[in-house]
């Protein structure tokens, strides 16, 4: 149980999976199983990624609506879980996003 990561209700866990297509992100406390926030390019009104970016600045502004809803919440902290996938590309810009917006992690 050391190596997962988890959330709790202070700090939830923002949780983020990619398909070859989307990207979605959630954030979730695991102490009672709720997801309390979810954000993703799948049925969102994302117009195009940032001049240039494409799936990457797609992601960016996930990580920014996924920040709203938490802050909404009065969530500021959170345990990043990057899912299995590699911190850079679209992870990574999920993650900045967030940071841009007002999450600490």
């Amino acid at each position: 149980m050391s190596d997962r990561v988890r959330g709790t209700q202070e700090r939830p866990r923002l949780c983020v999976f990619k398909s070859s297509r989307h990207i979605y992100a959630q954030v979730i406390d695991d102490t009672r199983g709720h997801i309390l926030a979810t954000a993703s390019t799948l049925g969102s009104p994302f117009p195009k990624g940032e001049k240039g970016k494409g799936k990457v600045g797609l992601a960016r502004q996930v990580g920014w609506q996924i920040a709203e809803k938490a802050l909404a919440l009065k969530l500021q902290k959170v345990v990043f879980d990057r899912n299995g996938f590699l911190y850079h590309g679209r992870v990574k810009a999920v993650a900045d996003g967030a940071r841009e917006k007002g999450l600490n992690f």
